[in-house]
């Protein structure tokens, strides 16, 4: 890519607009202080953007990590000859833990776990599992049997197949789940917040408490950049896969 349409990359300038966000949100002080005249301080004063978005992004990487191991996993086992009966109590079991709200999930497990990052870790983990495992079931599960006869008959093991054949081609599919896990975890690790976890939702449910939407616009902003950027790399990665199958 030339230099005039790297900087033609609604990429790259999106990236920078959200890491002027992060560090520099002191810098649009005038701007909030003119239409918030009443707030003071008009800029969110507690823990900087930059340190809020590394816990904020920290839970929602291992939570989405574990969400798609287990997805992913489970999908394997499942379409496998000795796990296709537990197909349906898995599938169950992930709409089962998508149907409870994060406030429930997070009500439950702060008397486990107590406040902080473990109960919105839960939240995050159920809420992360069900798009993984049904998009990876409907992944492994296209792919056409005679590619796997003619990995049979190529002498390859089951686990050959797997590995070479079947998860390759599965791929776009699998990580259309993990994209959608990811961005709704992204906008649900906020809520962790009202129990104690460190995340961009700090802010807002600061500015809600406190009566300051300042704070409130301030911490949205951060967090719908931080989701429509991770979109976009997604986007970039699915790309570079379908590229892979077609030449699979």
């Amino acid at each position: 890519m030339s230099k005039r349409s790297l900087w033609r990359d609604p990429l790259i300038w999106l990236s920078a607009l959200f890491v002027f966000f992060l560090v520099g949100m002191s810098l649009l002080r005038p701007v909030f202080a003119w239409a918030f005249p009443t707030i003071q301080p008009p800029i969110y004063g507690g823990d900087s953007f930059l340190m809020l978005w590394l816990f904020h992004a920290g839970l929602v990487i291992v939570s989405s990590l574990a969400a798609a191991i287990v997805g992913v996993g489970a999908a394997i086992v499942a379409t496998r000859k000795a796990g296709e009966e537990f197909r349906p109590l898995l599938e169950a079991l992930a709409t089962i833990g998508q149907t409870f709200p994060p406030a429930a999930v997070l009500a439950i497990s702060v008397p486990a776990f107590g406040y902080g990052a473990v109960p919105t870790f839960m939240a995050l983990f159920l809420y992360g599992i069900l798009p993984v495992l049904k998009n990876s079931l409907a992944g492994i599960a296209g792919v056409p049997e005679a590619v796997r006869d003619a990995g049979t008959g190529m002498g390859l093991t089951p686990w050959q197949i797997l590995r070479d054949i079947e998860l390759p081609l599965a791929a776009p599919t699998i990580l259309a789940g993990i994209r959608i896990s990811v961005i709704v975890n992204i906008g649900t690790a906020a809520i962790g917040s009202t129990v104690g976890a460190i995340t961009l939702g700090t802010p807002i449910i600061g500015g809600l408490v406190s009566d300051k939407i300042s704070y409130v616009i301030q911490g949205a902003i951060v967090i719908g950049l931080f989701a429509i950027l991770t979109d976009m790399l997604f986007e970039r990665l699915d790309q570079r896969l379908r590229q892979f199958a077609a030449r699979a």
